[in-house]
């Protein structure tokens, strides 16, 4: 039979009821309650008794012939008001046998209850309704079971497996196909895994609105804009909450209230086998997204950035990268507190193996050097080899990304021991010269060959017969030329330094006369000494 197939996934309706073919045959029509067709039916019930309402429970599609139907308007009034009582789904009469049109009595009666009465023109053999709507309705709870099993079954293979909240919000979102949401007891949005919306849509003025909707014991829809939500515990005590929201397809259904409990369930023992505080994994989160450019939108990533309680709009941005063998959850903590003892919005979290990085949400009256400064110390104090680099400062969150390219490329031209113009602390992308240029290039094959061809033969001959010929070069090209500078540099005689430089254009095959060669041998010089300085 096919009576099943539009409506195997969600309850059954009066209005589904009166489709199937069976009833359609009967040429029903709804006399009163048109607007509670939406009505759901549990089961069906034929009655030719009196007195129907003390067999039911609720839900019923009760069908009659109207043969026990009484003619006082009294007794029609109050069979239909224990009828309403009770909750019965809705009243089918056949209008074959006794009545060729509904008494006014009934549907006066119906009307002021708002019972949906509906009429049947032609013949309908109730018993094959009954065996129809039935098979329906345990069809679709068996299928209600499967489903709430697999839930039940994918929500504890999660927690078998150890899985952390991201994992288990976004299993959430995919089997409800609602955007669910996990917040903390401040209303900071901590994860969203959207489903139908973007994170614009679903975080734009958050802690407002999530202050609005009340938190409640248990798994329930509430709040002016109808969200389900549920709490999430710790050790015993209310932590947060999971929320799911309203989708344009329709109410929440008992499928979703599984998936939010399990959701809060699964979401409590994550809690306890994770010693990662969430709020630093969200911020983590969030940060790799915005330094990888991985958000959808810029109204996306303000969105975000805004749920979790941090200013978007009106401020500028600076990303600040740390490298150094310290990188992991304490030092996270560390700089944390340092910013917010200095009063400065930030994210801050590990980006990769070695590297921390840091968003600072700065007003514009206020100066980024000092803060930076001060993250310096604290960086040094975790770890002395620590380099310590930022980008430039950005006006839009969604440009954050490159910030963080150029504090990358300031942090690899960092070459040890070479000091900062004033004296910082900390590498900028204005400080990389000729030399950090090609310290934060020496791993490429291609600078190590050049400074090879240009310079291989000079490095042996001093190898091999025990001279500094490349000490006199360096002295001859760091004066620019000048032969009397580089014999004085080099506590030399001139004649010494005439015949060293004769020696070096013969070795090399070069006129160290001509000012594009020297420019070429000062580079690969420079390349040589920062592959030493390793």
């Amino acid at each position: 039979m096919r009576e099943n197939a539009d409506t195997a996934s969600r309850p059954l309706t009066v209005a589904d009821a009166l489709a199937l073919p069976v009833l359609a045959a009967g040429q029903p029509q709804v006399v009163t309650g048109v607007d509670r067709l939406d009505r759901r039916v549990r089961w069906v019930h034929m009655t030719e008794l009196t007195d129907p309402a003390s067999f039911l429970k609720g839900g019923e599609l009760v069908l009659t012939t109207g043969m026990p139907l009484p003619e006082e308007p009294a007794a029609v009034r109050r069979y239909v008001d224990e009828l309403a009582d009770v909750g019965a789904a809705a009243l089918v009469i056949e209008l074959v046998r006794r009545y060729h049109r509904p008494p006014e009595a009934l549907v006066d009666a119906c009307r002021a209850r708002g019972l949906p009465l509906v009429t049947l023109a032609a013949d309908v053999n109730f018993l094959e309704v009954t065996q129809v709507v039935h098979a329906l309705l345990l069809g679709n709870q068996t299928d209600a079971m499967r489903r709430t099993q697999r839930i039940h079954e994918a929500f504890t293979a999660l927690t078998l497996r150890g899985a952390g909240p991201e994992d288990v919000v976004r299993a959430a979102a995919e089997m409800s196909g609602r955007t669910v949401v996990l917040e903390n007891l401040v209303h900071q949005a901590l994860i969203c895994e959207p489903s139908g919306s973007t994170m614009e849509q679903a975080l734009t003025g958050w802690e407002q609105r999530s202050r609005g909707v009340p938190s409640r014991e248990r798994t329930e829809v509430c709040g002016g804009e109808g969200w389900l939500v549920a709490p999430v515990e710790y050790q015993g005590e209310r932590w947060g909450r999971a929320v799911m929201l309203p989708a344009r397809t329709g109410d929440f259904g008992a499928e979703d209230v599984t998936v939010l409990e399990r959701t809060a369930m699964a979401l409590t023992i994550a809690r306890l086998i994770h010693a990662t505080p969430w709020e630093r994994t969200a911020h983590r989160s969030a940060l790799r997204e915005l330094a990888e450019q991985r958000h959808h939108s810029p109204e996306d990533a303000r969105a975000r950035f805004a749920a979790l309680g941090l200013p978007a709009e009106d401020c500028g941005f600076l990303a600040v990268l740390v490298v150094t063998r310290a990188a992991d959850d304490a030092a996270e903590g560390r700089l944390s507190e340092e910013l917010r003892a200095a009063g400065v919005p930030a994210l801050v979290g590990v980006l990769a193996a070695g590297r921390l990085g840091i968003l600072l949400a700065l007003r514009a009256t206020r100066p980024w050097r000092p803060t930076v400064e001060r993250l310096s110390r604290t960086a040094f104090a975790l770890d002395p080899e620590a380099v310590v680099s930022v980008g430039s400062e950005v006006t839009q969150l969604a440009d954050a990304a490159r910030s963080f390219r150029e504090a990358g490329r300031a942090s690899e031209a960092a070459v040890p021991g070479l000091p900062l113009p004033g004296g910082r602390s900390y590498h900028e992308l204005s400080d990389i010269g000729l030399r950090r240029l090609l310290y934060a290039l020496r791993e490429d094959v291609r600078v190590q060959d050049y400074a090879e061809r240009q310079l291989g033969r000079l490095v042996d001959h001093d190898t091999r017969h025990g001279t500094d010929l490349i000490t006199t070069l360096r002295h001859y090209l760091d004066a620019a030329g000048n032969k009397t500078t580089a014999a004085r540099r080099g506590d030399l005689s001139r004649e010494t330094v005439y015949q060293r430089l004769r020696t070096i254009e013969r070795l090399l095959e070069c006129d160290l006369e001509s000012g594009e060669q020297r420019t070429e041998l000062h580079v690969a010089l420079a390349a040589l000494d920062v592959m030493r300085a390793r």
